[in-house]
């Protein structure tokens, strides 16, 4: 599985979770997330909020707007309060947390690999591949680069098997 297949499995958890697609949703100052060290009842409460989080979401995108609502933004910390988390902000956290690990597993395998390691591999991929072209190459390592530097370590390897035994029903809440 390449960089960006991982990439992109990451990226549509996170968007089928409804995060990114909540335009009400409230974006964090420094735009990052914390990594945490999860726990069954984290990964618990992120699968018991995913129906309600994903009818929130579905209730939002029919509502346009370029401000947060205040009315969605409270629906989701009542959501994610009544799923176990102190603040929609811890459960924002553990998706997050949950979507790094769901993005390094393959699918059919399960086997973990390591986002960092995996985008290193492609660059060594791309760089040895001679058909394609110099322009198309040059942009692909650009943008791998830019992804390397952007992709966090993976500081809790513990998420990994606990993600594992639970990934069967994360699957089935993300469809």
């Amino acid at each position: 599985m390449t960089w960006k297949k991982h990439l992109m499995a990451c990226v549509l958890a996170v968007a089928s979770l409804g995060l990114a697609g909540i335009g009400a949703a409230p974006v964090r100052a420094e735009d990052t997330f914390k990594q945490v060290k999860l726990n069954e009842k984290m990964v618990q409460g992120f699968i018991a909020a995913q129906k309600d989080m994903a009818d929130l979401a579905q209730k939002a995108a029919n509502v346009p707007s370029d401000k947060p609502d205040p009315k969605v933004q409270a629906e989701l910390e009542d959501i994610a309060k009544k799923n176990g988390f102190a603040s929609f902000a811890d459960f924002d956290d553990v998706a997050f947390n949950i979507s790094m690990v769901m993005g390094g597993l393959d699918p059919q395998s399960g086997t973990f690999t390591d986002p960092i390691a995996a985008i290193k591999k492609e660059i060594e991929e791309v760089t040895a591949d001679k058909t394609i072209p110099d322009k198309e190459k040059k942009q692909m390592l650009e943008e791998l680069a830019e992804a390397l530097k952007n992709t966090p370590a993976l500081q809790f390897p513990e998420n990994v098997e606990l993600v594992k035994k639970y990934r069967v029903d994360i699957e089935k809440v993300l469809q």
